[in-house]
């Protein structure tokens, strides 16, 4: 019997062996593998630019007129990802005062220049938050031998912001134009030389829509089954048709919309997503009813590098939308206001600033709006949107005061409420919250007060749910419970006592 357990514990002692060697062995392969990979920089380059992921400005190139050698196609997009790289390794180095990255898009002689501006910004306290928006780069000259271009870049729309120990200091906007010499290395193209030629204050030339009074009576809509996902898989048009139908015999001749930036694809908007939002409009057109387009729902990053991305997603839904009968309005950012605290008020209005620009400069005919959560945000950017919109949950006693005294402020263009509402919900969380009486109630005296003084209206909301998602209001049960409860129409389908008034009497 000890002979026997004697040989167990040596078969033990041998295999631990065998298993302790064979893990030194193969700890020695990974390394040697690793040392003798070659150069590739997207291993050695801690901050490698994913470019598809982080920066996406426009970029136009002119037709190809260049001395020296002919250019291929592909050499050419090498030279684009490559030269679009050193733009956005730049940004944030200039952002974070470090130099990691910076030798692998400049050449030496280049890159002591933003070296020693990296070194005085930090002995100054100093940071810059850029970025590029738009770019028009044409070639000017390829070498024989294909190791170096010339390029000029005109019309480079660029962003900064200059803090100095966290203070703002300085914010603008210009447009530039650049000579920009670049040489081959080790199979990339780093820039070797950058001269700014001109460079001028930047002005959009956008008209502001004229819309002296607007024809708003309407609702903000999701399907009951998919509230917050719309487009996702509960997709279903034939739900949506009869839910139109059944707004349009309401009285109501418009609704709000929500596209969700991330659900979207983000820069790389969704084409099957794309498609049932074309859906969608498409049925609202059969019903005669307007579509106010609400975009980057769920959005909240509004970071200066982010902005390229953003603009490139705006861009392929309002291309898409913007010639169609459907649309109404276009709502850039719902309750960004909400934001200004967590995400700091200057960064969300600079970007709700650009935004208002890109959207202008791809369609000039819809108007532009902010849906703002109160009407204490009302006025902020007033003079760039085409009507001003806020929404209103407080007390009915003060809504024609509020209505009033905004418009003291704003006698140019229109105002519209385009969120209002009430929850029904008086349960186990809420045991003294309103009833059905009391929601009708409170759509009646609404729809009085809207009447009596022009008020362009939309409601909050259609339905009732049965699941709302955590992103919306959070996890706390009396939350969540309180939001389901906003509809006209309860969860069985059944319309409750407030329908009757989700219109003017």
């Amino acid at each position: 019997m000890m002979n026997i357990n004697r040989n167990i514990l040596r078969s033990i002692l041998v295999l631990s062996y065998v298993l302790v060697i064979g893990f030194i062995i193969y700890g020695f392969s990974a390394l040697y593998s690793y040392l003798n990979t070659g150069a590739d920089r997207s291993n050695m380059l801690h901050t490698h630019v994913k470019k598809i992921d982080q920066y996406l400005p426009k970029i136009i190139w002119e037709a190809l007129e260049n001395e020296g050698r002919s250019m291929d196609e592909q050499t050419l997009a090498r030279i684009e990802t490559n030269y679009l790289d050193a733009w956005y390794i730049k940004h944030l180095a200039y952002q974070t005062n470090t130099k990691k990255g910076i030798d692998n898009y400049y050449t030496e002689n280049a890159r002591k220049n933003i070296y020693a501006i990296i070194d005085e910004n930090l002995e100054a306290g100093v940071t810059i938050q850029s970025t590029t928006l738009q770019h028009q780069p044409k070639l000017e000259f390829f070498s024989e031998d294909g190791q170096l271009v010339v390029i000029t870049d005109k019309n480079v729309v660029e962003y900064k912001r200059i803090y100095k120990n966290e203070t703002l200091l300085l914010e603008t906007t210009d447009v530039s134009s650049y000579k920009i010499i670049l040489l081959l290395e080790d199979g990339f193209w780093r820039i070797r030389h950058m001269v700014k030629e001109t460079s001028a204050n930047f002005k959009p030339n956008h008209k502001i829509v004229s819309n002296k009074s607007i024809d708003i009576k309407g609702i903000n809509y999701y399907p009951q089954a998919s509230p917050w996902n719309m487009f996702g898989e509960q997709f279903d048009a034939n739900i949506i048709s009869k839910d139109l139908k059944r707004i349009k015999e309401a009285g109501l001749n418009s609704i709000r919309i929500f596209v969700p930036y991330a659900a979207f694809g983000k820069a790389n908007v969704d084409s099957e997503k794309l498609k049932k939002l074309v859906q969608v409009m498409d049925l609202a057109e059969t019903e005669h009813i307007k579509v106010m387009v609400t975009l980057f729902d769920f959005y909240g990053d509004y970071a200066v590098l982010d902005w390229t991305l953003n603009h490139r997603h705006a861009e392929t839904i309002i291309s898409k939308l913007k010639d169609h009968n459907a649309l109404f309005a276009w709502d850039i950012k719902n309750e960004p206001n909400l934001d200004f605290e967590s995400r700091n008020k200057t960064n969300v209005m600079a970007w709700l600033d650009h935004m208002i620009n890109l959207v202008k400069s791809l369609d000039s005919e819809h108007p532009v709006t902010i849906g703002w959560s109160n009407a204490e945000s009302a006025t902020l950017l007033k003079d760039k949107v085409d009507f001003v919109s806020f929404h209103y949950y407080e007390a009915l006693d003060d809504l024609e005061t509020t209505f009033n005294n905004l418009k003291t402020e704003i006698t140019d263009k229109p105002i519209a409420i385009t969120e209002f509402g009430i929850s029904s919900y008086n349960g186990l969380w809420n045991p003294f919250g309103n009833s059905e009486t009391d929601q009708a109630e409170y759509h009646k005296d609404s729809q009085t007060i809207f009447s009596e003084n022009s008020i362009p209206f939309m409601s909050w909301t259609l339905y009732d749910f049965t699941d709302i998602p955590k992103e919306v209001v959070g996890r706390l049960p009396w939350r969540k419970n309180n939001q389901k409860r906003f509809g006209f129409i309860n969860e069985n389908g059944v319309e409750k006592e407030a329908y009757k008034y989700i219109n003017h009497p």
